[in-house]
């Protein structure tokens, strides 16, 4: 499967949810959501009732499109969070939001996730001192991530930082963006995740 490159509102309008693409126009009157609450196409007007595998697979597509991931780094995802202790819904969305460019995101340094991620990939921030590159890097507790020093001038990254402000910075999460950088305080719990998708869905997906 490759990456995605088209119009990324219709991907909203297909889940029925926002997936917060193009940051700040999520908020506003402008989004897809808002204009036309159905999905895309000559068809998106009527009325389906989904069956359960439907159902089960619209939420893995809407899952990894929130991500940002294709269906073999999903499926890994997956199974990682099979192989560990606790509630395999729960423990999947812990290891997807421990992401780096996630929690560049949650730092309010990126408009959006794929923004993030493309600022991770240009190397604009560095973990516990260090130059990292990889926007699926796991973070620890108590790891560190700030800006790099060369890139505290970048228009797109200033420009996040200024509407970030005021907006709810998650609990698991510490951020001073003043100094460009936060930390990894604990695992976010779900209750922690506003990800708005129905995990146990996906576990039976991939469960069947």
């Amino acid at each position: 499967m490759a990456v995605y490159n088209g119009p990324v509102c219709r991907l909203c309008r297909r889940d029925g949810v926002k997936l917060f693409f193009k940051g700040e126009r999520c908020f506003t009157s402008k989004c897809a959501i808002e204009r036309r609450k159905y999905p895309p196409g000559q068809h998106g007007q009527r009325q389906r009732k989904l069956e359960e595998y439907g159902r089960q697979l619209r939420e893995k597509q809407k899952l990894k499109r929130i991500y940002r991931l294709l269906e073999r780094q999903f499926r890994n995802y997956f199974d990682e969070a099979v192989r560990r202790k606790g509630v395999t819904g729960d423990t999947l969305l812990q290891l997807l939001e421990m992401r780096l460019d996630n929690v560049v995101y949650r730092m309010g340094f990126g408009l959006s996730r794929r923004q993030a991620r493309q600022l991770v990939n240009h190397g604009h921030f560095v973990v516990n001192g260090k130059p990292v590159n990889i926007p699926s890097f796991h973070l620890r507790v108590g790891d560190a991530v700030a800006v790099a020093t060369k890139s505290r001038e970048a228009g797109a990254i200033v420009e996040a930082a200024r509407l970030q402000c005021g907006r709810r910075t998650p609990a698991w999460l510490s951020v001073d963006l003043a100094a460009m950088g936060g930390r990894v305080e604990a695992v976010p719990s779900r209750d922690q995740i506003d990800t708005q998708v129905e995990e146990q869905l996906v576990v039976e997906f991939y469960s069947r």
